[in-house]
């Protein structure tokens, strides 16, 4: 199975093992992070009790991976299909608007402002300890609110996620969130690593701007909200 199959269990067991929790089998990131959990790639009945135990009896985690078939006892709280795309390896770069803000790098400090962002445009989860994960820039308008905002999640050896791009209604067209995946794309790539992506099915309006700058789907990708059981 390539990495990228089940990148939160490789992400967990590479270059994020400091933010994972781990009872037996089964891993998750810390929960102020990211609400994240993994199994191997060929998970045993043992590594779902793992994980009920790691969670907790009765509580709820999330996993997306290639494939999704809840273990014994275990129920669906949700569940939808998404794509997961690559980078190329050359970015098609285009003209950033001449009233574009300075570009920031957003940390700690940031943090109330970017949740609020989150929760008025919803690109996915986003939690108070989610800057952990990696770098993470945006630009604020004149009046110093935050009104753009993407950045790197999961880190498998080679590869880099973006996530978490999202634009405040008011600023919508002027290509902020185009130019925020540009910088970080450039970045991951001075790296040698390869940026990728994941977009829900249904989002053809956030897959019609990745497909513009490049990005090509590599596969299909599940997810799950799961409970644990009691």
């Amino acid at each position: 199975m390539h990495p990228l199959d089940n990148a939160p269990w490789h992400a967990l067991h590479g270059p994020h093992a400091t933010l994972a929790e781990r009872h037996g089998e089964a891993a998750r990131y810390q929960p102020d992070i990211t609400p994240f959990s993994a199994l191997p790639d060929a998970p045993t009945p043992e590594a779902w009790d793992d994980l009920g135990t790691l969670v907790g009896p009765g509580a709820g985690t999330a996993l997306f991976r290639g494939e999704i078939e809840a273990g014994p006892g275990w129920e669906v709280l949700f569940a939808g299909t998404g794509v997961q795309m690559l980078a190329p390896e050359t970015l098609r770069i285009t003209r950033r608007p001449a009233d574009t803000p300075p570009l920031l790098t957003l940390g700690p400090d940031d943090v109330d402002d970017m949740l609020d962002l989150v929760a008025r445009t919803r690109p996915g989860p986003f939690l108070r300890r989610t800057v952990a994960l990696g770098t993470y820039l945006g630009y604020r308008d004149d009046t110093g609110k935050l009104v753009a905002l993407a950045g790197e999640r999961l880190h498998v050896d080679g590869y880099t996620e973006l996530s978490a791009v999202c634009t405040d209604a008011d600023v919508r067209d002027r290509g902020l969130a185009t130019a925020l995946m540009q910088e970080l794309v450039t970045r991951i790539a001075a790296r040698d690593e390869t940026a990728f992506l994941h977009v829900a099915s249904d989002n053809d309006t956030a897959r019609s701007l990745y497909e513009t700058l490049g990005f090509t789907v590599r596969r299909r990708i599940e997810f799950a909200g799961l409970r644990a059981p009691a």
